[in-house]
């Protein structure tokens, strides 16, 4: 998913004929990366049909949306208070992912095991479309640059756009088992990764393709970075490719000991792309420079730095990092762990700086913009949110009666929207005493 802080800023970026992209240039710290001079974009030869004009912002409203009853009484074995101020719970199983639109953070979109993908309000809840079709779990979700598309990726590799004010289908595509998907950072492009190791780039929706192949294994997570040039991937085999989108070949290529021992599970950039963080199954998280492709640091939890070094292929059984994020303001980087730890590495020194424990596994992290808040969700159904320069638990959000499954933060972090295991999405008002 993408942080917030891209999120918002894609929606107010000028069309990509007039931008600039900063050069690219070695690395002599880790920390403080000063952009080089601009140099002129192609990217738009390459797109050269795509439509990169600004789009008005949707109407909002609905003539047949749904009003949905209170919530029933809390099942399960997580019961306690609901700290939401919106459940969203038309879906019948669990709901494994949900994105917001970036221009106005007032939409959601959430995917889930009953097959279905619902675009509704966060404001009440209220049911806008249903993007139907699918025939299996979706398990990706999220709109585009501007807000006007929104697509939608089943487990089975079927992707599906649609217009979000007409509320019509307007592409799809039967892909290998989808691993990932995700929207160009400024284009109407689309980028997703399957089981065959392929990444898959469409314009949308006309439809124009191209493929970028892998190694023979799964393309379990990727990114494109900042510059809308370039893509990094993850493979299941441990390697990480670092793809040019317009030639269509890879600048890069971390094997070996470079790579990781073990499949890949999450990749995030800082914001001027200048840097890479990867995790895997092996409990390693490795900071690359995108200039050069090499390995600038490995990050490991004090709890797991006893264990033996995995051989290739092989798993932990007991730990993986599972996400991981950049701060926008203070050179730390953040990474969680199925063990429940939060790790804190400060980068100019490349050491631990804090360890936060939660009670079950971590399944996602995000960095608030222009702050050193870091909001975790974890398998407990809880959120929590923590301060970086010193560790402490801010506040915590609870409501759901299963794990979370994945959640959203709006680009103002006033609010947080979660799904989860037991069937719902909720909505929640982040109120810090801090702020």
């Amino acid at each position: 998913m993408e942080s917030e802080s891209e999120s918002g800023a894609a929606a107010d970026t000028p069309p990509l004929e007039t931008l600039s992209f900063h050069g690219d240039e070695e690395i002599i710290e880790v920390v403080e990366l000063d952009p080089g001079p601009p140099d002129p974009d192609d990217l738009a030869q390459e797109m050269e049909d795509v439509d990169f004009e600004e789009e008005e912002e949707e109407e909002e409203g609905n003539d047949e949306g749904w009003v949905l009853e209170p919530q029933e009484g809390v099942v399960g074995s997580m019961e306690g208070p609901d700290d939401s101020e919106v459940t969203f719970a038309l879906h019948t199983a669990s709901v494994f992912c949900v994105s917001l639109d970036p221009k106005t953070n007032t939409l959601a979109v959430t995917g889930g095991e009953d097959d279905k993908a619902f675009v509704w309000r966060l404001s009440d809840g209220e049911l806008l479309f249903e993007c139907a079709g699918h025939k299996d779990s979706v398990t990706c979700a999220g709109f585009s640059h501007d807000s006007t598309l929104v697509a939608t990726g089943d487990m089975s590799g079927l992707l599906k756009v649609w217009q979000v004010d007409t509320k019509e289908e307007v592409w799809s595509f039967e892909a290998g088992d989808l691993e990932w998907m995700e929207w160009h950072p400024r284009a109407p492009v689309l980028l997703a990764g399957t089981a065959d190791g392929n990444t898959w780039m469409w314009k949308v929706p006309n439809g124009d393709c191209k493929t970028f192949q892998g190694p023979n294994c799964p393309a379990t997570c990727g990114r494109v970075l900042p510059d809308g040039k370039r893509a990094v991937v993850g493979y299941e085999d441990g390697t990480i490719r670092i793809w040019d989108l317009k030639q269509g070949n890879p600048i890069h290529v971390l094997k070996g000991t470079e790579g990781h021992q073990g499949p890949l599970t999450c990749v995030a950039t800082n914001q001027d792309g200048s840097l890479i963080l990867t995790g895997s199954v092996d409990c390693q998280a490795k900071l690359v420079s995108a200039t050069t492709g090499k390995v600038v640091g490995v990050f490991r939890p004090e709890t797991v730095t006893s264990q033996p070094s995995l051989g290739e292929g092989e798993e932990s059984e007991s730990n993986s990092v599972e996400s991981l994020g950049f701060c926008s303001v203070m050179p730390l980087a953040a990474v969680g762990y199925l063990d429940g730890t939060l790790a804190i590495y400060d980068l100019s020194t490349q050491t631990l700086r804090h360890q936060c424990q939660h009670q079950s596994g971590i399944v996602q992290l995000l960095w608030e913009a222009g702050t050193a808040v870091v909001y975790t969700c974890s398998l407990d159904g809880i959120v929590r949110l923590w301060d970086a320069r010193t560790g402490r638990l801010l506040t915590d959000y609870r409501g759901h009666t299963a794990e979370i499954l994945d959640f959203a933060l709006s680009k103002d972090a006033s609010l947080v929207v979660t799904t989860s295991g037991d069937h719902k999405a909720k909505v929640f008002c982040v109120q810090r005493p801090d702020r």
